[in-house]
């Protein structure tokens, strides 16, 4: 391993699973609360009322390190099924289909389920007390 993960592995983990869960939450926001810009146009309810809690909700508990493995694990299946219902049936190729945050989400999440929350993180504090 590179002298540098050796060294800053967890640091650099940690900074993954906050800006993934912060990036994340910014799109529950959108579609409740249309900040900071408007909920997609033409959006189906599903998607507002049911992916925007979980991404808004998903997004501060991995942001926060809090019962991480679940919530990032609904994440993860939260993307896999946008994939494939809004993208996947468009084309084969994420590319061509519009679907490569879909996808990027889906397998960063279900990483940081398998990983846990790690330092910097509440789960972590939890355990310690």
């Amino acid at each position: 391993m590179a002298p540098f993960m050796k060294r800053f592995g967890s640091e650099t983990y940690a900074l993954l699973r906050i800006v993934t869960g912060l990036l994340f939450l910014w799109h529950g926001m959108q579609k409740l609360f249309g900040f900071p810009t408007d909920a997609p146009a033409g959006a189906p309810a599903f998607v507002i009322y049911v992916a925007g809690p979980i991404e808004l909700v998903g997004g501060a508990l991995v942001m926060g390190g809090l019962f991480t493995r679940w919530a990032a694990f609904v994440c993860s299946g939260l993307m896999a099924s946008a994939y494939w219902m809004a993208h996947g049936t468009q084309s084969l190729f994420p590319l061509l289909n519009k679907g490569e945050l879909a996808a990027l989400y889906c397998f960063v999440f279900l990483f940081i389920a398998a990983q846990g929350a790690g330092i910097w993180s509440l789960d972590g504090r939890r355990s310690h007390s």
